[in-house]
């Protein structure tokens, strides 16, 4: 059943929910091994490339939502005033945007990779590393946007279960194919932190095939034809006043957390490594809030293309107020299980590394509920095709707060990688309110897409 002929909001936004919480399970699952294989069984510059390399495919993720939040918002916009032939015309402009533009990312990658790696102030051993791994990574590029754009459309459709089965597909290969490289397991060759990558590449590749293939057969009432891809100027237009914002919004945070990884990196190898290891145990606790978040994307959408404003906002607190008291049991177990949490990710033999990680997650604790409310927040404005607004709320948090505070405190006063997490959490209370105050305001009702 469409969500618009469902009663209530609760039942409708558990059952998005949960499929999409397991999809983003597995998607932080991918990093989470990435980084259990490397702490376990190499080197601290390695750790300190592999969370250099977990910001990568991060930014890679969100540089795919140009097109992503375009699609999602005006899919869910026409399935919810139930206009499925614009929908299917939306998603097959949406995939040939994101063939130009992942074509387009992929050349500029490859020409600046060597730059990359150094200008993000690592130690010139792990420097070195992080850009092997690069080497590797850039050729997937492609099918990681491609793979994200498809189940941006699926999902403005209603269908949460695309992103569940592709990242099970993208799991299964990576985990299996980085630990028998790693290792040497059975026929494989032992190619160690090479390895790693090539397992990463295999499954991203593995993904994106996927959902392309789905989109070609048809599922949720989308299906790719030539025809219906050959460039409609209009279409595009729209669907980029949507998406353009909403890059530009994502690419701000992605700069800006590069930047503040810089930040952390120039303190050595120590820091950058327990920054790694806490920022992989923390994506537990932003795991529900991502997943509430891409959740209220499509119920706002889809209540908004009905004409159903009073179901829309109730939607929206609802789905606070949920997802939010998930964070905050995910904020408890940093707090008091943070040496355990740290210790199990890294060899025992890395004392100093597990010390820092644990004293870091207890400082990422007492900023989980306002990180919660803004990113569940800012999904409802994308998904409302508000999305000048998300980046408005996101450039004053992190561009007037968190990086110039996390220099200061960390290098200026000398307060090292604490410093910089209690700037993150000053950034995370500022952006909350701002994007509180927008929600009660209730402009967001009556963006056109």
């Amino acid at each position: 059943r469409n969500i618009i002929d469902q009663q209530g909001t609760f039942w409708p936004m558990v059952r998005l929910v949960l499929p999409v919480f397991a999809e983003q399970w597995l998607y932080m699952l991918v990093g989470l091994c990435d980084t259990w294989f490397t702490g376990r069984f190499l080197t601290t510059p390695h750790l300190a490339a592999i969370s250099l390399m977990a910001y990568v495919l991060w930014m890679l993720t969100d540089l795919a939502m140009f097109v992503g939040i375009g699609a999602t918002a005006m899919i869910a916009r026409f399935h919810g005033a139930r206009q499925e032939e614009q929908a299917v015309r939306v998603a097959n402009q949406c995939y040939l945007l994101g063939l130009v533009f992942a074509g387009m990312l992929t050349v500029i990658l490859w020409v600046l990779r060597d730059k990359f790696s150094a200008a993000m102030q690592l130690d010139p051993e792990a420097a070195m590393l992080a850009n092997r791994y690069l080497t590797w990574i850039i050729p997937a590029v492609p099918f990681l946007l491609i793979n994200q754009i498809g189940v941006a459309a699926l999902r403005g459709a209603g269908d949460m279960m695309a992103g569940l089965k592709s990242m099970t597909l993208v799991n299964v290969v990576n985990i299996s194919i980085s630990g028998s490289l790693l290792l040497g397991w059975g026929p494989f060759p032992k190619l160690g932190w090479d390895g790693l990558a090539i397992g990463t590449v295999s499954g991203q590749v593995a993904g994106g095939c996927l959902v392309t293939w789905w989109l070609i057969r048809g599922r949720a009432g989308l299906k790719l034809s030539v025809s219906a891809m050959r460039p409609d100027r209009e279409l595009i237009r729209r669907i980029l006043r949507i998406g353009v914002p909403g890059g530009f919004d994502h690419l701000l945070i992605v700069v800006s957390h590069m930047a503040y990884l810089a930040i952390i990196n120039r303190l050595g190898d120590l820091p950058a490594a327990a920054h790694g290891v806490a920022v992989r145990i923390e994506s537990l606790s932003y795991l529900p809030g991502s997943a509430f978040q891409l959740a209220v994307m499509t119920l706002v959408g889809q209540y908004l293309g009905a004409e159903d404003h009073r179901r829309a906002a109730r939607s929206v607190a609802m789905t606070c107020l949920t997802g939010g008291g998930f964070m905050l049991l995910a904020a408890s177990f940093f707090y008091f299980g943070s040496n355990l949490a740290s210790g199990w990710m890294v060899h025992a033999d890395q004392v100093a590394v597990i010390d820092l990680a644990g004293q870091l997650l207890r400082i990422v604790a007492i900023g989980t509920l306002p990180m919660g409310i803004t990113m569940i927040l800012l999904g409802a404005l994308r998904g409302a095709g508000d999305t000048r607004w998300a980046f408005v709320v996101n450039t004053i948090g992190l561009l007037a707060f968190r990086l110039p505070l996390a220099w200061f405190l960390a290098h200026t006063l000398g307060w090292g990688v604490k410093g910089a997490y209690f700037a993150m959490i000053t950034d995370l209370s500022v952006r909350a309110c701002l994007v509180l105050a927008r929600f009660f305001q209730g402009g967001w009702k009556h963006i056109r897409v």
